[in-house]
Order: C-alpha cells, then structure tokens, then sequence
C-alpha cells in the first residue's frame, strides 16, 4: 500500500538498510555522552548546512516533536509576547498553547486563500516574536518566502519564528530570513515519527540567554548549554538521529528536491482541475502549498474516491478537523517517487 498521507507519511525506501546499519554499528545501544553520539551530532547540524543549507551560525537542536516546540518557544524564548499568523488548525493549535503560557499573546486569523497584506500588517510593540505557520497541513495552504522577506525588513527588530513541519527538507528554505525553525521528520525528511528539529539563529540565543529561562526539562537554555558540546539535555532518540543522518547524506541538496516537487506539483494541480468532481482546497495558487495538496469534493464522493484508491494499493490522507468530511489530502514529499505520483495522477484523472 503506498501511502499519500500527509504525515506520517511514506519513508524512504532505503530505511530498511538504513535500520540495519543502525543495528550492525551499535547505534541501538549507543551512550548519548560519548565520542560516537556527539560525532553524530556534529555531522547530522554540518550535513544540515551542506544539504539544506542552513546558515554556519545557525544552531540544530533535537526535540520530540515540533509540537513541543510551541513551549519551548514560549517558555524560554519570548520576552513580552508572540504574534501569530495563521490560516487552520496546527497555527490556532500554536497559538492556543502559547496563550496558556502568556495570556498577552495575539494573533491574526488569515483565510487559506489568503495571503498576508504585509505593507498593512501591524504588530506593536507588546510583541517581540512574530509566529507563522509557513505549511498548513491541515488546508495544504502555504507562506511563500517573498512574504517572509517583507516581513523581516518591516520587522527587523522582531524575532522570527516559523512552523515547517511539512515542508523542511522539501522546499528551499532561506533560513536567514527568520530567528527560529522548527519541523518533525515524519513528513518530508521521510521518517518515522518521534524526533522533533529547531534551528536557531545567534539573535533567537541571544534573547534566550538574555531571558534566562530554566527549571524545566526542556528549557532551551538547558538545552543550548549540552548543545555545545554536541550532547542533548535529556536521553534522545538517537535512532531517529541516525536515520536523519542517512537521509541527509543520501539525499541531494534542498535547490533540486525543491524543483522536483515543484514540477510534480503542477502536473498534481493540472490533474485536480481538470476533473469534474474536485476541486483544490486552495484556489489562489500564491497562498497553495508545494508539499501537501488539498483536495474537496462531496462528502459522498471522497468517501468514495479514498475506498477506490485502496483497491489500487494508494492511501490517501484524510481531510483535517472540520474539512475531514469533505476533502482529502495528498502528500507530495520527497520520499514518494515520481512513478508513485504518476500512478495517483492517473487514478485521479478518471474522475
């Protein structure tokens, strides 16, 4: 069964080799205080900034999930109060948790359609992190990185915080343009679930530091502290290191995975619309995302469509929240081969 979900998703087809070098090299039972964990640190953030291109002064740090990154952020990084834009479920999700942990927190609600008016975007001074979700899973809308750009030179005092959970590793991020970047691997590095990545600039440390937030297990200044030398704060999963590791060395750099899912897409987006009963969830293709296609329809016709595909051996992904009924989701990562894709489109096109 080849799965389209959007996340956990399909892993890489070389996992199994991947799972038993693990195996043969000790991995499994490796201490995470010796030489053979922290040279495995050390490589993971370097062939992060080789494949994926993250700056030389950016720091790569492992949590579970990105989902625990929403408290970190909060609890140990924001002085005042987090802004956050947002257009379905996993941003108000973010959102949500960081109002609980500071009830100053605010927010702007965008349409999926909808891109973000940046020349009349205000965020005041009660704010000094500004939060976007720049790949909504749950409506497959997307933040474009020109609106990135604006945003950081409207506000160049403010810290960036960006939610890339399904598109790290798929398209072409240009890091320097926020402070603060965080994904889960399930998506599009291919892998299981259970390893969370955030990625900080010297600015986003620096407030960190400034701040001087600890006593939890997962203060950032805790973490930052072992970081330095290649040590996580607390037993890691260091499996799921390793296989991120592999991934990275196999993969070739984030500039031509970005194009490849770029062209797949278009042949995705000209399928859906040239059929009778879809319609894409995002219609403006400025606000549309690269790495996750929304799809809806009748309530009746997508329940049908997902038991047909079943038939062919594809799964495809529910809809999320109050879209399950009447959508489904295809994910377009890099761990789905173009034949894969090929074989949906042509599924897709019968309808």
């Amino acid at each position: 069964m080849i799965t389209f979900a959007a996340g956990p998703s399909k892993v890489y087809d070389a996992l199994p080799t991947y799972l038993q070098d693990a195996c043969d090299e000790g991995i499994l039972s490796a201490n995470h205080r010796s030489a053979k964990f922290m040279n495995l640190y050390q490589e993971t953030e370097q062939l992060m900034r080789e494949k994926l291109h993250m700056p030389e002064d950016y720091k790569l740090l492992f949590t579970s999930s990105a989902t625990e990154n929403w408290e970190i952020i909060t609890q140990s990084i924001v002085e005042k109060a987090s802004f956050h834009i947002y257009s379905g479920s996993f941003g108000k999700k973010w959102i949500t948790f960081a109002s609980h942990l500071n009830p100053g927190t605010g927010g702007l609600k965008l349409e999926a359609n909808q891109t973000i008016d940046v020349p009349n975007l205000e965020i005041g001074e009660e704010f000094d992190v500004i939060g976007i979700t720049q790949n909504e899973t749950s409506n497959a809308s997307q933040v474009r990185m020109e609106y990135l750009e604006e945003i950081r030179e409207k506000f160049p005092e403010k810290l960036i915080a960006v939610d890339t959970t399904s598109s790290m590793a798929g398209i072409n991020l240009k890091f320097e343009l926020a402070d603060i970047w965080y994904a889960s691997v399930q998506k599009c590095f291919g892998l299981p679930a259970g390893l969370g990545i955030l990625i900080l600039s010297p600015k986003a440390i620096e407030q960190t530091v400034r701040k001087g937030e600890r006593g939890r297990y997962n203060s950032l200044n805790f973490i930052l502290e072992n970081a330095e030398g290649f040590q996580t704060h607390y037993t890691p999963n260091v499996l799921g290191i390793y296989l991120m590791n592999r991934v990275l060395q196999d993969i070739p750099e984030i500039q031509f995975i970005d194009e490849r899912l770029r062209e797949r897409m278009l042949k995705l987006e000209t399928c859906i619309a040239q059929t009778k009963a879809f319609k894409m969830l995002v219609d403006n293709e400025k606000a549309r995302s690269t790495t996750v296609m929304g799809v809806s329809g009748s309530e009746e016709m997508i329940s049908a469509v997902k038991k047909e595909a079943e038939k062919h051996g594809m799964q495809l992904g529910s809809g999320y929240g109050p879209l399950k009924p009447t959508s489904f989701r295809i994910a377009n990562f890099p761990a789905i081969t173009d034949a894969e894709m090929d074989k949906l489109i042509g599924f897709l096109s019968a309808y």
